[in-house]
């Protein structure tokens, strides 16, 4: 258990470092998306999306899951301190994805001409050929992520990140103020890509010099590449499998959904969902490293896998479960706060965007890391197969009949087979499953807490202007946040041992310790001040009492 707690505190210290990144470098392109659409006008603008179009796709294939197999074996490696591994891992992923990259951006650059064609806009054709160049830089920012997250170093992809928004909102606004147009954007795109990729491959060096001096002898870099590309490759058709589900959903929505305001509701509904995957993406991230680490053939990390996972359903939930809530119950406030009554259909559509994120509490976002992880990607890829055999028609029949709310329907229940499928592999082959008593404590203390909140808003919202929705809605998590913890206070959601388990993990999470410390204290005395005691506790009192 106390290797079990140790990972948890460096997954949470890494998920911390990753949202600070993913926080501050959304922030800096969301502001600077503004100014660049205002700058360029929509003309331009469309110009400049179309560019980027074909070398992102391109890109899309250049990995063949290379990416996420340095993450594996970096990780599994890095916690068997066998340094050599590692910076073999490292050359031959760096290797096959300059490789690949070259070969995929000549491409690009050579068919530019074609692909302006094809968009019927010939005058393109010189943007394709400069965007082209982010097939081979996104390949080395693609390796230093991968080799960041596996070596639990997120404050340096952090830093990448947030370079990479820097660069490229500066840029793109200086070049377009000067006249450029979507040459200007395209230009500043393609240079803070490299920027980006320069200050990643240089982190990267620094990391690798830090790693224990080893001979590397024959790095055996084909053989290297073999293997990652035998793990991988079952996740990038899944990837790729997956993409193509989502642009079916978006045909099919083209086709049947012929009100363009409903389309606009719901693209603003998807802008506010980024809310719930700050809490999700992280978590999701760091998961995959710390599975990695341990080996379900291993009998001493067979039993330690259940805990870990068991801690990582537990934690995560609580993390993703309250603000997926919390963010249905106040769609309707959060929306008119920021566009008044100009999307009336977008709280309905956030709300029911959000369900999805419930799942978490069924361990949907362990359920692949640990297979992953564990090396049956095969499995995960046969998971994404149903998916998608479940997804096409499904989509296809509910678009037709419900538009909007159909598709968003789609997505809800498509995740579910994969999610009873994958729980009954794990616990097959890994002896693995969820707690179950938590999960539903969590989905309990969450419920509740929305319930009352939804009502008290709708209560005070009744009749009332839309300039009272900021206000409400400052109300509206002020009520969730005191609910949902005597809640979950009550209903023992949370007890001791989580109260100690939480201060151990928020003792690596600089800044944010202090205020972590003060919450937990402050849920300290509330317990007091409810008499809950912890097991050990319980059970004395009830000997005693006999």
């Amino acid at each position: 258990m106390s290797k079990a707690g140790e990972m948890a505190k460096v997954s949470a210290k890494g998920s911390f470092h990753f949202l600070w990144g993913l926080v501050v470098s959304t922030v800096i392109s969301a502001v600077g998306t503004i100014f660049i659409a205002r700058l360029l006008g929509a003309d331009n603008l469309g110009l400049y999306t179309i560019a980027l179009a074909a070398p992102t796709l391109i890109a899309t294939f250049r990995d063949c899951g290379v990416n996420i197999a340095i993450t594996k074996y970096s990780a599994q490696y890095n916690s068997e301190n066998n340094a050599l591994r590692v910076k073999q891992i490292l050359i031959a992923g760096l290797a096959f994805e300059v490789i690949v990259g070259v070969v995929l951006a000549l491409i690009s650059f050579s068919i530019s001409g074609f692909l302006a064609q094809i968009y019927n806009r010939p005058a393109i054709a010189p943007l394709i050929q400069i965007a082209s160049f982010f097939v081979l830089t996104g390949a080395l920012t693609t390796v230093a992520g991968a080799a960041f997250l596996g070596l639990e170093r997120m404050h340096l992809n952090s830093v990448m990140i947030i370079v990479q928004a820097i660069v490229k909102t500066s840029i793109i606004i200086l070049l377009v103020a000067m006249g450029l147009g979507a040459l200007g954007a395209v230009i500043g795109f393609s240079v803070s890509a490299l920027i980006a990729a320069l200050t990643g491959i240089l982190l990267l060096w620094t990391v690798y010099r830090s790693l224990p001096a080893t001979d590397l002898g024959k790095a055996n870099v084909m053989a290297n590449i073999k293997t990652m590309f035998k793990y991988g490759l079952p996740l990038s058709i899944g990837t790729i499998l997956a993409g193509l589900l989502t642009t079916f959903y978006s045909n099919i929505m083209a086709i049947y959904v012929t009100d363009n305001a409903s389309i606009g509701n719901y693209s603003v509904a998807l802008n506010f969902v980024v809310l719930i995957t700050f809490a999700a993406t992280p978590v999701t991230s760091i998961l995959f490293p710390a599975f990695s680490k341990l080996d379900s053939n291993n009998p001493q990390d067979k039993a330690l896998l259940k805990n870990v996972f068991q801690f990582s359903v537990k934690y995560a939930a609580l993390v993703v479960v309250p603000v997926a809530v919390i963010v249905m119950s106040l769609s309707q406030p959060a929306i008119e706060t920021i566009f008044a009554d100009k999307y009336l259909e977008a709280p309905l559509y956030l709300a029911l965007l959000s369900v999805p994120y419930i799942y978490a509490a069924f361990g949907n976002l362990s359920i692949g890391n640990i297979i992953n992880a564990q090396g049956f990607t095969k499995y995960n890829l046969r998971l994404i197969i149903y998916t998608a055999a479940v997804g096409f028609p499904l989509s296809f029949f509910l678009i037709s009949l419900f538009g909007i709310v159909g598709l968003i329907l789609t997505t809800i229940i498509v995740g579910v087979p994969g999610i009873i499928l994958g729980l009954r592999f794990i616990k097959t082959h890994f002896d693995v499953s969820v707690d179950w008593a938590s999960s539903i404590k969590i989905l309990f203390s969450s419920g509740v807490a929305g319930a009352v909140t939804y009502c008290v808003t709708s209560l005070l919202g009744y009749n009332k202007s839309v300039a009272f929705s900021p206000i409400n809605l400052v109300i509206g998590v002020f009520v969730f946040v005191v609910v949902f913890v005597f809640t979950a206070i009550l209903s023992r959601t949370i007890n001791r041992a989580d109260i100690d388990f939480l201060r151990y993990i928020a003792s690596s999470l600089g800044p944010l310790r202090g205020p972590l410390f003060w919450l937990i204290r402050l849920v300290e005395k509330l317990m007091d001040a409810f008499h809950v005691k912890n097991d050990s506790q319980q059970k004395a009192s009830e000997v005693s009492s006999i």
